[in-house]
């Protein structure tokens, strides 16, 4: 599958520690770790490492980080071209807390949020050459519609990690392929109540029944609509260890296993995901194609 992937890139810096802190309260931390990241470029790695052929929209700042995660990139076998600079605006950079397998993450944008339409429209050859258009939401709203529209335009699949959750226009909520929300974000898209629990958000998206939906529920699988029912993915078992980038490991993989039936495909997504929270990292854990094929045969 030919993948583009229209998105961030971030540098991570990683604090590992016993407990997440409470508001205003300072903890001891057990470990730190610089890491390439950002929703876009993460799930970039995860499609080109399955076997698909990747290219990548993004922009970085004009310093040492968007130079290096420029370098990563590329020495993940990813068209590295349309990657753009931008003065005066740092590459964008993200604060991970990890604590006993769960996270919290604060996203300051940077380059991220300098990307334009025009960025995307000045690369328009890689538009025609994708089969698959993958976009989330850590880059203007203005060019994933745009990217919408032009995937539509040109009979391309899209798919949309609607992540970090916010308010999406009805466009985005109907032309996309597939979404790809977990459940909080499924939550605010259809405007259920804040204190809603999973057994809400799962009896609401068994009413809905539109193709393009998928949700990702952690450990326990994935929700997806498929000839006009509610079908589940159940889990796969692992030992879990940092569960930061499963979301976007699922994503990357659904993309380059797109040409598979809908319920392949998200077999091996979210069997990619799984094996992704076994390592520390977001990257570190995703896995190659051979690897997830002897995961695969060997959980059957």
């Amino acid at each position: 599958m030919n993948v583009l992937v229209i998105g961030s890139i971030n540098t991570d810096f990683v604090v590992e520690s016993n407990i997440l802190p409470e508001l205003g309260e300072t903890v001891f931390g057990q470990d730190f770790a610089m890491l390439s990241g950002g929703k876009g470029a993460n799930q970039a790695v995860a499609a080109s490492r399955l076997g698909a052929s990747v290219a990548m929209i993004a922009a970085v700042g004009d310093d040492e980080m968007g130079r290096r995660e420029t370098k990563l990139l590329k020495q993940e076998n990813i068209d590295t071209t349309g990657i753009h600079i931008k003065i005066g605006v740092p590459t964008g950079v993200a604060v991970v807390n990890v604590s006993q397998g769960d996270n919290c993450i604060i996203v300051v944008s940077g380059a991220n949020a300098a990307l334009t339409v025009d960025d995307i429209r000045n690369q328009q050859d890689k538009i025609l050459a994708a089969d698959v258009i993958l976009c989330s939401l850590e880059i203007p709203l203005e060019c994933v519609v745009y990217a919408c529209r032009q995937a539509y335009k040109y009979g391309k699949h899209f798919i949309l990690n609607p992540a970090p959750a916010q308010d999406l226009p009805d466009e985005l909520l109907a032309t996309p392929t597939i979404l790809t929300p977990n459940l909080i974000e499924y939550a605010q898209i259809f405007g259920l109540p804040e204190n809603s629990q999973a057994a809400d958000v799962v009896h609401h998206f068994k009413q809905y029944s539109q193709e393009n939906m998928a949700i990702t529920c952690g450990r326990h699988g994935v929700l997806y609509h498929q000839h006009g029912y509610a079908q589940r993915q159940s889990g796969f078992k692992v030992n879990t260890v940092d569960s930061t980038g499963a979301g976007d490991t699922f994503n990357g993989a659904l993309a380059a296993f797109f040409d598979m039936p809908r319920r392949e495909a998200v077999r091996h997504a979210t069997a990619a995901a799984a094996l992704s929270v076994t390592r520390k990292g977001a990257r570190n854990g995703m896995p190659f194609i051979e690897e997830l094929k002897r995961f695969i045969q060997e959980y059957q």
